[in-house]
């Protein structure tokens, strides 16, 4: 495996609870696309859930910085899916995907843990 880039990112969960308190909808709105958000909702505690998709898409944006052409990408450009076989995914869009294609990435390899206090995601580009 090729490893182009790799991010890593930390989100505890009492900060994406107070997010859900105090802004609501506008968060699942916002920063999750329609499908991010309704697996959230259906979650015995959503803010767990918001807490790793928020800990993934920033680990991607990491992965795929480098310089000043990741700028711009924004949080619903990078959206957690399951892979067939229950495994995160990644899918990317507009300003996203425009990065990954420049930097020739054919997969993104994403790991995702959380408790209920702490959510972490480490991703991994890849050209094979």
């Amino acid at each position: 495996m090729s490893a182009i880039g790799v991010g890593v990112d930390l989100v505890e969960v009492s900060r994406a609870r107070a997010m859900l308190a105090d802004k609501g909808a506008h968060v699942f709105d916002r920063l999750l696309t329609p499908a991010e958000a309704q697996y959230c909702r259906s979650r015995p505690d959503p803010a767990e859930h918001v807490a790793v998709r928020l800990a993934a898409k920033e680990a991607v944006y990491k992965a795929l910085q480098g310089s000043d052409a990741a700028r711009g990408i924004g949080w619903r450009d990078i959206e957690v899916t399951r892979a067939p076989d229950g495994r995160p995914d990644v899918e990317l869009t507009g300003l996203a995907a425009n990065r990954a294609r420049e930097l020739r990435v054919k997969r993104v390899l994403l790991s995702l843990s959380h408790t209920h206090e702490a959510a972490i995601a480490i991703a991994v580009l890849s050209t094979d």
